[in-house]
């Protein structure tokens, strides 16, 4: 009787990191090499795209990555701001770990905000029109002075969240509102975003305001699948 070989435990194939990754790793080891402390500013993206030998847009994509796990702050007009000295390997891991939980992220809103949209469309107030149309203005204004429109992003959907007047569902947003944050600053960076991201906000406003359940649920669907189109995705 042959013996059997004892299971041998499987092996997963590595991943090799995407180029942008290994950028934001190099920027984080560069950091602590300068002594950087929070608060100071990093070179420019021009700057760093020259001395890492890649393009400017793998810069920036590198800095999102960077500014969505809490290392850097990107403000118009300033340029990336470090906010915290995390060690380039745990950086690392922290960037590849967002990326792998981005599409479940993505879902998990596709299902609350389409929902949400339609009771808000059912249920919304003058109050709740009024902090929607508020949320709207505050996110074009800033399009218009050359930011992203992170924080009046932030501010719509939350009016629709709470224009559609559900408690339990409200909370579980609540409980993805650090995530989401992270998906929204991923994609208003994206050249163009900003302002395709009002329109769908727009479309999506005017079907509550009609009190359009099946528009507004079909409007943030497409919002939310537009704007989870982001490039931290994508190898």
């Amino acid at each position: 009787m042959s013996r059997r070989s004892p299971a041998q435990p499987s092996l997963a194939p590595v991943a090799r990191p995407r180029l942008y990754e290994q950028v934001a790793e190099q920027i984080m080891a560069w950091v602590e090499e300068a002594g950087l402390q929070p608060g100071d500013r990093l070179p420019a993206e021009r700057e760093l795209a020259a001395r890492l030998g890649v393009s400017r847009a793998t810069v920036a994509q590198a800095l999102v990555a960077m500014e969505v796990v809490g290392a850097v702050t990107v403000r118009h007009g300033d340029g990336a701001i470090l906010q915290d000295r995390t060690g380039a390997p745990a950086l690392a891991h922290a960037v590849r770990r967002h990326a792998e939980n981005l599409p479940d992220v993505i879902e998990a809103r596709e299902a609350l905000e389409c929902a949400l949209a339609g009771f808000a469309a059912e249920r919304r107030t003058d109050e709740d029109l009024a902090a929607i149309d508020a949320a709207l203005e505050a996110m074009a204004d800033d399009i218009a002075a050359g930011g992203r429109g992170v924080e009046g992003d932030e501010q719509f959907h939350a009016a629709v969240t709470q224009a559609g007047h559900s408690s339990i569902l409200g909370r579980m947003m609540g409980d993805l509102a650090a995530l989401i944050r992270e998906s929204r600053i991923q994609s208003l960076s994206q050249p163009g975003r900003p302002r395709v991201s009002l329109e769908g906000h727009h479309a999506v406003a005017d079907a509550i305001r009609s009190r359009d359940a099946d528009g507004a649920r079909r409007a943030m669907g497409e919002h939310v699948a537009l704007v989870s189109d982001v490039a931290l995705t994508k190898g």
